[in-house]
Parts: C-alpha cells; sequence; structure tokens
C-alpha cells in the first residue's frame, strides 16, 4: 500500500495531509499556501450561510469592498464549512443558518456579504471541514484568522476574547492559546470595563489609553483618561523641546545671521540727521581709480552709533553693517529680490576682476 493510501485521499480527490484548524486558519489569514490545502473552488454567494457566531457584532458599509470585488476580482477565497459538518459541531445553532444553503463561512464574512451585494455570481472558496469540533473551536478558528489581518474592532476583539476566556478558563492558558502575551488578553479584555459613555468614544480617544483606565472604577475612568492625556501631552511637547535642541550645530551660524540680519538691519538709513533713507545708487561720472570711465555710486554714510533715538525714546533700527562683510551679505541674502542680488553679484564679481587687473 502505497504512502498517499495509508494517510487517506484528501476531500477533492488528492493525496493531502490534514491540516489543522489553526494553520487552515492561518493560510486563510496571510493567504501563505500550506502543504495539503485543497485548491479553492467557487460557490454561489446565495448557497452559503453567514456564520451565526461570526466575531463581528457588524459587517459595517460594504459599499468600497463590493466595488473592489467587481473592479479587481476576488484575491482570496473564504473559508467555509460543509453546512452538516457545521451542525455536528454546533447543533444548537441549525436553526440560525440560512435556508437553501450547503455551507457556512468560518472566515470571510465581509467577502462573502459584498459579493452579494456586488452580484457575483460566485466566489472563490476553500472548503475545510476540520474549522472545529465544536462550538468553541469554531469561535477559535475565525478570531484566530481575524487576529491575524487585525481585521476586527477592538469591542468586538475584546468581546470574542471573553467567550474564549470562559472556555480555557484563565487568561494565561488563553494567551498560550493565542500564542499572545497574557498582558495582550488582559488590555482588551479591560475596554469591557470601560463605562458605556467611554466606550462610545473608541476610535476618538487613543485606544492605549482606554485600555490603561479600564482597571480603574468607574466614576474614575473619566478623570484618570483626563490626566493621562495631559500627560502625554506635556511629554510630547517635551521630546519636541529637546528635539529643537538637538539640532545640527551647522546649521547655528546661519539662523543667527538671518536672525540678525531679520532683527537688527530691519531698514538701510542715512546718517541719522535728518531721518531720510538711502537713495538707489545711481552711476555718475567720476573719475574712479580702479573703474575708469564710470562714476562710483552713493552709498550711506555709516553711524559711528550702534542706534539712534528718534524722540520719546523709540528704538530704530541699527544702520547697515559696512565694516561686517558677512553680516551684510546675509542681510542682502535674505531681504534683496532675487533678480537684483543677481544685479549685484555681477557688479561686485566686474569690481573684483577689475581690482586684479590693476594690482597686476
Amino acid at each position: 500500500m502505497s504512502k498517499a493510501s495509508q494517510l487517506g485521499a484528501g476531500r477533492f480527490g488528492g493525496g493531502a495531509r490534514p491540516v489543522s484548524a489553526r494553520r487552515q486558519a492561518v493560510a486563510a489569514a496571510t493567504g501563505v499556501p500550506t502543504e495539503g490545502v485543497a485548491p479553492p473552488t467557487e460557490l454561489p454567494p446565495q448557497r452559503i450561510s453567514l456564520n451565526p457566531d461570526n466575531p463581528r457584532s457588524s459587517l459595517g458599509d460594504l459599499t468600497d469592498l463590493a466595488g473592489s470585488l467587481q473592479t479587481h476580482g476576488q484575491k482570496q477565497a473564504i473559508t467555509v464549512m460543509n453546512r452538516d459538518a457545521y451542525i455536528k459541531a454546533n447543533p444548537e445553532r441549525e436553526t440560525d443558518l440560512e435556508p437553501d444553503t450547503t455551507h457556512v463561512v468560518i472566515d470571510g464574512s465581509s467577502r462573502l456579504a459584498a459579493a452579494r451585494e456586488a452580484g457575483l455570481t460566485t466566489i472563490k472558496v476553500m472548503v475545510s471541514d476540520d474549522q472545529g469540533a465544536n462550538s468553541e473551536e469554531l469561535l477559535e478558528s475565525a478570531l484566530v484568522a481575524n487576529i491575524h489581518r487585525q481585521d476586527l474592532s477592538e469591542l468586538d476583539e475584546a468581546r470574542a476574547l471573553q467567550r474564549l476566556l470562559a472556555i480555557h478558563g484563565s487568561q494565561t492558558a488563553l494567551a498560550k492559546r493565542l500564542h499572545r502575551s497574557q498582558g495582550w488578553v488582559s488590555q482588551r479584555l479591560a475596554l469591557l470595563s470601560l463605562t458605556p459613555e467611554l466606550q462610545a468614544r473608541i476610535g476618538e480617544e487613543p485606544i492605549d489609553l482606554l485600555r490603561a483606565v479600564g482597571s480603574k472604577p468607574p466614576e474614575q475612568q473619566q478623570t484618570v483618561l483626563e490626566a493621562l492625556k495631559q500627560e502625554r501631552a506635556r511629554k510630547d511637547a517635551e521630546k519636541q523641546e529637546r528635539k529643537r535642541k538637538k539640532q545640527p550645530k551647522t546649521d547655528a551660524p546661519a539662523a543667527q545671521a538671518a536672525e540678525k540680519a531679520d532683527g537688527y538691519y530691519g531698514v538701510i538709513e542715512g546718517d541719522g540727521s535728518d531721518g531720510s533713507s538711502t537713495p538707489s545708487p545711481r552711476r555718475e561720472a567720476a573719475d574712479d581709480p580702479a573703474r575708469p570711465g564710470e562714476g562710483a555710486p552713493t552709498l550711506p554714510v555709516q553711524s559711528t552709533t550702534a542706534e539712534v533715538t528718534a524722540g520719546g525714546g523709540e528704538r530704530q533700527p541699527k544702520r547697515f553693517p559696512y565694516d561686517d562683510g558677512e553680516s551684510a551679505a546675509m542681510y542682502l541674502i535674505h531681504k534683496m529680490p532675487p533678480d537684483e542680488f543677481d544685479r549685484m553679484l555681477d557688479e561686485l564679481i566686474k569690481h573684483k576682476e577689475s581690482r586684479a587687473v590693476s594690482a597686476s
């Protein structure tokens, strides 16, 4: 007798090995092929009943999912059981199944409902009758698949964990069964201890803070939540301040120069005697030794004081820094229009070249 004959034929005529309910659920959730899993088949959506024990309390708006199925097609098969196998494992739910159906969905209720809404004639399925021998194992199979996809709302996940906790007896045993930590289970169950008002704010308030206050007495939860939010805001502000102070030192000189240019040299003034502004440079006929035939531009006179005071003690901006080339350059970089700045550079370059020629 061959090894395949010893193992037994698969449901679809192949020689596939039996696969555990957990591996089936994980394979369906992740889309990763699992050895021994038969290729998906197709069934009419109307022949598949929705699961009475679906961990989801509501399927929500399926418009986008239905549109995606119509446009892009179904990418991943849903997991179903034969109706008879489901009833054998969960006899008390027989009357809750939809009539005239041959299968029951275990993982993929939203995709099944969306396929119906989209009017699809068939849907890809993976038939697996070993999803569970009783109602608890069926619930666990559906929950594991949804946890791997992070596909449940926070409250639905907590309610499903509560049902499994009643089966396994302790959070430690349940965590081991789900390959999670005991803290992970405890945090999610804490949402069930929130007041109805705070449960209604799930999705609006930080979920980790809501889980943290779930262990507090109901009358203290709101106060504790606000205190935790304020503490988080304070820490975030401190973090931003530390980040600001740790900016690269290479940026400091430019920032300081820019601040100096903006803060100290708001205007370019004359000698301060009459408060008049500096006229624009003009070329005049003059005998500039460095540039024969061209006149030197008329420049403002540099005051010897750092600032002047108008009537009433009003503080005035400092004079243009003729004796500080770096500050003057930064002022012009930040204040002068780009076109004028380019013209100025051209003039400075010409002047520098003429000086070099004269010196040689």
